[in-house]
């Protein structure tokens, strides 16, 4: 028999394209494991786009790291032994 692959690891969203990108990756893989995520987080549609200290963008890319740490997890816990 041989070993399921390892998951390949996203690197961590630092931006909508990368967060997107980094959300098919990991559900595309969740999917190839048998492994139903939960929904991404949705992204913010208030930014005023003047670059504001605490930014909704940032609770963005925190949320989209939170999810990225709970679908590895979820995915191969091995990752993380």
């Amino acid at each position: 028999m041989t070993p399921e692959p390892r998951v390949q690891v996203p690197a961590r969203a630092t931006d909508a394209p990368s967060a997107r990108a980094m959300f098919e990756a990991l559900q595309q893989q969740a999917q190839a494991h048998g492994v139903l995520l939960r929904a991404p987080p949705p992204e913010p549609t208030t930014c005023c786009g003047r670059g504001c200290n605490g930014c909704v963008w940032e609770g963005y890319l925190d949320a989209a790291e939170y999810w990225r740490q709970e679908a590895l997890l979820q995915i191969d816990p091995a990752n993380f032994e």
